[in-house]
């Protein structure tokens, strides 16, 4: 019976060898990190800047319609208002 027959494809002292423990622990790492990117893409992305507070609020309405009171300060003609 030949070693292809009994399947063995290493002979016994390769598996306890440098090179293997080697190559075994590149194939570990490699998987592992290929776990957590496959399950990086399936979570939700997160926003950590959606945690923090706001300090980049407009003090006056950029939007095309912009809100009642400033509407009702530029048809006053108050200083400083929208025109």
């Amino acid at each position: 019976m030949t070693v292809l027959e009994a399947g063995m494809l290493f002979s016994e002292n390769t598996p306890g060898s440098l090179w293997f423990s080697v190559l075994a622990a590149f194939v570990a790492v490699n998987t592992v990190m290929y776990v957590a990117l496959a399950v990086a893409k399936i979570l939700p992305k997160v926003h950590p800047r959606d945690w923090l507070p706001r300090t980049y609020v407009r003090a006056q309405t950029r939007s095309i319609y912009p809100d009642r009171d400033e509407a009702v300060d530029a048809s006053r003609g108050r200083p400083g208002a929208w025109t």
